[in-house]
């Protein structure tokens, strides 16, 4: 179940809260699972099993790497084998046969693929899991003795769909006290509904346009506002459900961990990558890259756990080589600072800010498009000088028609992109002002729910 369906607003949303409220303190918990299982099932019920027994048998391991500290080592073993192989087998044993498959493709022998549904949220709530493994054995949290406080952390609906990826040590105290919020809360979700419904959705369909016409036939600039475009789709898509999820946690008294700050402000891609996905960002950090040595060890080795990071993010998004292809450029890229660019941007006002500006939409069409051939035509089209091709300059009437519909939705996602609103929003929240624009924002929100 999306947060931006007729179906959560008005019917799982109320009824869930009415019985929240109602309930004393100590089954809040009780209920916040029963409501976040239903949630589940609403949308993959036939999955809803998997993510049971994946509270149980993470709820033992926990125990277990808690209790036999001398066999706490094969213990977590086991639970990574667990945890990581399901979402392996659900989400890349396609991808491993294809590959396979296209190997052997002059013996003309072929391995036939799987008929599987990747289960919902199954990569957010593995990373999660396994972060409180981790963390029990190297005793910097405590084995969860209630099983229904390790099963809201995995399951509660505000995050397990797409996130953000919280440690249990930051939800745990929220699991004592409950104060519940449920203003700030609401607020906090339209705003992040009204990123999702009234940009993010709208600049999909300048995106989605463009593969219809076909990527060959795009003049440059209209190639160059699509990857604005979708840079801008991507960003509100994600950081609204973000918000959502954080609105949610106020309004359950739990805590949410902030996922977004700003990104496309930054002035390197390091810094890119410490404002977008924060807590994806931070789990690769302290549960791969700095096991693997971090940057505290020899120059060439720190490179290697670079690679191996963000080859491992690639893959996170998604089974397939344009993933990894993303993941590797951005590994280049940072390499690159790391070697004396970043310093040099560092010294820079406007020229850093160009630079990310220039490069986060190139990247966006690579991680858009799965087909490689696509990605070298649209860059063909990005880039048209080097074939010689100045039709693509002269021809731009798809630009002209696709700047007429869409000029106030792109002005709009340059303003909140900036931090300037945020700022003036927490500084006024409070206002009348506010108040009516945050009704505004719901009702056309809604709006567009019953005409998507």
């Amino acid at each position: 179940m999306s947060f931006t369906t007729i179906e959560f607003m008005f019917r799982f949303l109320p009824i869930f809260l009415i019985v929240y409220y109602v309930v004393p303190t100590r089954y809040k918990n009780m209920i916040l699972l029963i409501g976040s299982f239903v949630f589940y099932a609403w949308g993959q019920h036939f999955y809803l099993l998997l993510l049971m027994l994946s509270i149980v048998v993470n709820y033992t391991f926990g125990r277990l790497i808690g209790e036999r500290r001398a066999q706490k080592k094969p213990l977590l073993v086991l639970g990574l084998i667990y945890n990581f192989g399901l979402l392996v087998f659900f989400k890349y044993t396609n991808f491993f046969i294809e590959n396979i498959n296209a190997l052997l493709t002059a013996t003309h022998i072929q391995i036939p693929t799987i008929s599987v549904v990747m289960p919902l949220g199954i990569s957010f709530y593995t990373f999660q899991v396994v972060s409180y493994l981790v963390d029990v054995y190297r005793g910097e949290q405590r084995p969860v003795k209630n099983i229904i406080n390790l099963g809201v952390y995995i399951a509660m609906f505000p995050q397990v769909t797409s996130g953000p990826i919280g440690l249990y040590s930051e939800l745990e105290p929220t699991l004592l006290c409950s104060v519940l919020n449920l203003e700030s809360g609401l607020k906090t979700f339209i705003l992040g509904m009204g990123a999702k419904m009234l940009l993010a959705n709208p600049m999909g369909t300048l995106w989605a346009g463009m593969s219809r016409y076909g990527y060959e036939t795009l003049s440059c600039p209209y190639a160059w506002l699509g990857a604005f475009g979708y840079s801008f789709q991507l960003y509100f898509d994600f950081a609204g459900y973000s918000l959502m999820a954080m609105g949610l946690g106020q309004m359950l008294g739990l805590y949410v961990p902030r996922n977004f700050d700003h990104p496309y402000i930054s002035g390197s891609m390091a810094e890119f990558w410490r404002r977008w996905h924060m807590t994806l960002g931070r789990w690769f950090k302290k549960y791969l890259y700095f096991p693997l040595g971090g940057s505290r060890c020899s120059f060439a080795k720190t490179i290697r756990n670079t690679f191996v990071v963000w080859a491992f993010t690639g893959l996170w998004h998604g089974a397939s080589w344009n993933f990894v292809l993303w993941g590797l450029i951005f590994f280049v890229l940072l390499t690159i600072e790391r070697l004396g660019l970043g310093k040099l941007l560092a010294k820079t006002k406007v020229l850093k800010h160009i630079y990310v500006i220039f490069l986060i939409p190139l990247t966006w069409v690579v991680f858009a498009l799965p087909n490689m051939q696509d990605i070298a035509t649209y860059f063909s089209r990005l880039f048209p000088f080097f074939a010689d091709d100045t039709a693509s300059f002269v021809n731009t009437k798809d630009v002209v028609r696709a700047l007429h519909d869409y000029w106030y939705l792109l002005i709009a996602s340059v303003v909140f992109c900036l931090p300037f609103p945020s700022r003036w929003y927490e500084k006024h929240k409070n206002s009348k002002l506010v108040i009516l624009g945050l009704v505004l924002i719901y009702l056309m929100s809604v709006y567009k729910m019953q005409t998507q």
